[in-house]
């Protein structure tokens, strides 16, 4: 399992948006992946889950990846989340 954390970065208007182009980037991939926040987890690949975060700018997130391509979508994820382009 791979876990990296991450101090999300975002202007508060897009952060909606970014919330939906970091659930889609997770989809990708064919590992597990968990966004966990103050204590709470939520699967990556889920929408309503990772909108139930409450993630804003400045929230620290650690990623969570299990499978075989852990490593990459660990990274995909860290790189959005620090600088969301969409």
């Amino acid at each position: 399992m791979i876990e990296k954390k991450v101090v999300f970065q975002c202007e508060n208007d897009l952060q909606m948006k970014a919330v939906a182009v970091l659930v889609q980037k997770a989809s990708e991939f064919r590992s597990t992946v968990y966004l966990v926040r103050d204590g709470r987890r939520a699967n990556a690949k889920s929408l309503l889950g990772v909108m139930s975060l409450g993630i804003e700018n400045g929230a620290e997130i650690a990623i969570n990846a299990d499978g075989p391509d852990a490593d990459e979508v660990a990274d995909a994820l860290e790189t959005y989340l620090v600088n969301p382009k969409f």
